[in-house]
Parts: C-alpha cells; structure tokens; sequence
C-alpha cells in the first residue's frame, strides 16, 4: 500500500478539489498521511494568484522532495497550468496535473508507475496539462466528506470570463463552466446522509452557474428541500448577480445564510474603471440596498485591495470612505501585489511599498472599527450557532461555533456540542474575532 499526502494552497475552491483528490486515492488503495510525514507520493495543490503564491507553491514542492528524495513530487493545480514549463523543469517535480485533469490523478500516477517499472525514459509531463482556454468540459470531481467536521464547501462552477487587469486566474481556470445540476443534488444527499448540516457553494466565478437553463439561484432553492442540509451559504458573489428578482426569490429560501461575500475590489470608480472591473461604487450600493431591503441587517463582507497602480491619495480615501458607507461586517484588506502576464503589471505609476502598507494599515484599522460596530449591533439577540470545535481561550474550554451572519462565537458548557445547532444569546465580547454567547 503506497503512502500518499496532499497539502492544499489558495481559495476553497482548491481546498474542495483537494478534498476530492484525496478520497479518490483513497479509493484506489492508497493510504493517505499527513503532508510532515513520510510519503511515497507528495501532492501539492498549487496557487498561482499572486507572484508570492507562485512561490510559496515552488517551496512546498522543494520541501516535499526533500523529505523523500525518493517520493513523487506532483505539482497539481493553477501554478501548474500557469507555469508548465518552468515546473517541468525543475527537479524537485516529477508530474506537472493541470487543471481539469485533478480526477485523472489515480491513472496519471498508475502510468507514472508503470514507466518506471518498465524503465521508460521518455518525459510525459505534457500530456497532464490541457489547452485550459479552448475547453468548455466542467471537471466533475465529488466528495463525499471535507476536511472540516460540520460545514461542506461545494464546487458548482469553474472559470471566469472576466479577465480584471490585476488577475491572471482566466489563464489558469479557463472560461466559465457549470457543474451538472443533478450531480450538485446527489452530492448534498451524500454530504448530509454523513451529517453536514451546513454547505457553502463555491466557484471561481459562482454567479455565472448557467447549466441547461438552471442558474444559481435554482441550485439554492434544490439545496433547500435536501433533509437534512440545515444551512445553505454563499461563496464570493460579484455583485452582477444582485438582481431584485434575484434576491426576492433568496429571501424564501428557509436555510439562505444572511451572509454575503459580496467582490468589490475597490471604492473608488476611477480604480473600478483601471481594474476592468464592470460595475461604479453607486451601482454596488444599489445591490446592498436592495439586499438590505429583503433581509434585515445582513453580514457583508468583501476584499478590497489598496495600491492599485494609479490609485493616488485622493482615490484611497475615496475608497476608505465608500467602504464605511456600506458598512462592512468584515473586511479583507490586501496589498496590490504586482502579477506577471496581467495588464495591471505593465501598467506606469505602480504605488511605492511604504504607502502601500500605510493604506493597508489605515483600511484594516477601519475594518476593524465596522466588525465591532456590527457585532455591537447583534449583543442581546438570541441566535442559532452551528457549533464546531472545542477551544481553549485565555485558559478556559468554550465551543466555538458560527452565527448564520458568520460572527465566531463562543459558548463555555459542558454539553457536547459537536456538529450541532444551539440557540443562545450573544452576551459580549470575548476577544477581537470571537464573541461570548450564553444559553
């Protein structure tokens, strides 16, 4: 029995994929390890979003072969579909597994196998990697179980058409493609017959699910008749998919978590504009309102980046200003990151580090501020929390579980509260990212 252990980098997409690779080798008999420990073959799920994230994929994979010079390194993923050549020369890979080709895995090592059984020398890292572009195939790979003990993320949809200046995931991804809507419903039958009572859809571009005339919000309300599936949550969401008729439909959808990662990127029309991102600041508003309009007092949350080429004083605080406007319940606050083979990379006027990192501190501090304000907002208020694990805080054991608006919380009882579904009231605050509930 061959020893196998993957590690998964990047978005849940990712971690879903990983997820499913893994059972797959289990199936087939391998016996899977954690990645620290000793394997015959290593699977690094790789991340290609970022120059960084390209090479903290390199180090994984360079770590993986020396922990056993003699293991087969795969480098599986978005840096493989991005940078084929360059990781098929590098002697810490021996498969190079593009994207859409992850449910090839067991019969891609089987052939690797045999090669070298048979002393083959020729390379056939090529035929792993796929024109990503010029394919319209959605992988369909399944889970059965995840990582995580209580909430379930589910790939529904591939790729993006989009192609933002700052962005190189259109060249890794491919174009949008949609999971098989029946194939989404046996999935969730399985997931909750194995107890997930939450399950959170996830795509690269989750609003553009489009499969023989089913959109998203068909999938949602599927996902609300499943016995047993207690919570339905959404993945990132651009706000293109905000329609009135939209949102009216979602307020009747029982297990709809009020919780919206709504993709905004920037508050200011002119960096909107640069990034190519198709939406103006009043129109994002006018989503939130109508949002606000069927759900009351909903969480939103987003990714704004800061330091965008271009992006001058006035711009920012434009931006910081639009922000408090709509009023976040978090928000996730990233340094524009120069990304090769992206439009936004050649552009003149890149922002110098230091101010980058003044603009990020500022946002993060005012993030900050409208988490509180938020969750001040919530103190009183019983609610339901899907509790998940047992933690240790400040010396004291609490389970900790989510709110349907996703604020952390934690109870302290003696109750087994494991995967279950308990009301309590949220009391105060326990640190800066939990909150005390009590019965």
């Amino acid at each position: 029995m061959k020893k196998a252990a993957l590690h998964n980098l990047g978005c849940k997409v990712n971690s879903y994929e990983t997820d499913a690779m893994t059972q797959l080798l289990e199936q087939a008999g391998y016996m899977i390890v954690p990645f620290g420990e000793q394997a015959d073959v290593y699977i690094i799920n790789t991340c290609s979003v970022t120059n960084m994230a390209d090479r903290k994929s390199r180090q994984m994979l360079h770590r993986a072969k020396k922990m056993n010079p003699e293991a087969v390194v795969v480098a599986c993923g978005c840096y493989a579909q991005t940078s084929t050549q360059k990781a098929m020369k590098d002697p810490a890979i021996d498969i190079v597994v593009g994207n859409n080709r992850k449910k090839d895995i067991v019969s891609i090592l089987e052939e690797y196998f045999l090669k070298h059984e048979k002393k083959e020398s020729e390379t056939f890292l090529e035929d792993y990697v796929i024109d990503i572009n010029n394919t319209s195939e959605y992988e369909d790979l399944e889970i059965a179980t995840v990582t995580e003990h209580t909430r379930a993320h589910l790939k529904i949809q591939d790729g993006c058409n989009n192609f933002c200046s700052y962005c190189i995931i259109p060249y890794a991804r491919g174009r949008i493609r949609s999971r098989n809507f029946d194939n989404i419903k046996k999935e969730l039958i399985r997931l909750a017959g194995n107890g997930f009572k939450e399950v959170v859809f996830t795509g690269i571009n989750l609003g553009c699910y489009d499969y023989d005339n089913k959109k998203l919000i068909d999938v949602i309300e599927m996902a609300d008749t499943i016995e047993g599936i207690e919570r339905i949550r959404l993945g990132s969401i651009d706000p293109e998919v905000i329609t009135e008729n939209f949102v009216q439909r979602l307020s009747k959808v029982k297990k709809i978590c009020p919780h919206f990662h709504l993709s905004m990127q920037s508050g200011c029309d002119k960096t909107l504009k640069a990034m190519n991102r198709h939406y103006t600041c009043g129109e994002y508003f006018n989503k939130c309102n109508i949002i606000r309009k069927y759900f009351d007092d909903p969480a939103f949350t987003t990714d704004v980046i800061v330091g965008f080429p271009g992006e001058s004083d006035e711009d920012y605080v434009e931006s910081r200003e639009f922000v408090k406007k709509v009023g976040f319940a978090e928000l996730h606050v990233f340094k524009y990151s120069r990304r090769n083979g992206t439009a936004a990379a050649k552009m003149k006027c890149q922002v110098d580090e230091m101010e980058k990192t003044k603009r990020s501190d500022d946002l993060i501090k005012v993030g900050m501020y409208l988490t509180q304000a938020y969750r001040k907002r919530k103190i009183g208020i019983k609610v339901p929390v899907l509790f998940e694990e047992k933690t240790e805080i400040n010396g004291k054991e609490y389970w900790v579980g989510h709110t349907k608006d996703y604020i952390k919380t934690a109870l302290a009882t003696e109750e087994d509260l494991q995967g279950k579904i308990a009301e309590v009231t949220l009391k105060d605050f326990l640190n800066n990212e939990i909150m005390l509930a009590t019965c």
